[in-house]
């Protein structure tokens, strides 16, 4: 199923919200990790900008990718690269390493210590 996962401040959490089926648009489970395959990373450039200007978080960047429904708590070993995002620092999300952008990754876990990814590109 394709999901988009945003950090859910208030619960403390992922939210997965549907893209696709009967549930498109709703969000359809809080997890605290999620894993995804064929993903690509979003930030929509207005909720950026209302953050920076009202310096208040709002929901506007996260990723989307597919999901097969499991909330699994252990991280895939082939996830290798930490990866971050920060609306009043960086414009997408950015490794945290080297700093570079990153668009699309073959499969990312996002959990307790982070977002992390593989086979960025």
């Amino acid at each position: 199923m394709k999901v988009f996962v945003y950090r859910n401040l208030r619960k403390k959490c992922y939210s997965i919200k549907a893209l696709e089926g009967a549930m498109k648009g709703k969000v359809i489970a809080h997890a605290s990790t999620v894993t995804l395959n064929e993903c690509r990373f979003k930030v929509s450039k207005a909720g950026q900008a209302r953050v920076r200007a009202t310096k208040q978080k709002n929901v506007h960047a996260g990723v989307q990718g597919q999901w097969d429904g499991e909330i699994d708590p252990s991280m895939p070993a082939d996830v290798s690269v930490s990866l971050y995002y920060n609306p009043y620092k960086v414009d997408t999300f950015v490794t945290f390493l080297t700093h570079e952008p990153v668009e699309a990754a073959e499969k990312v876990y996002l959990g307790f210590t982070g977002v992390f990814a593989d086979k960025l590109k």
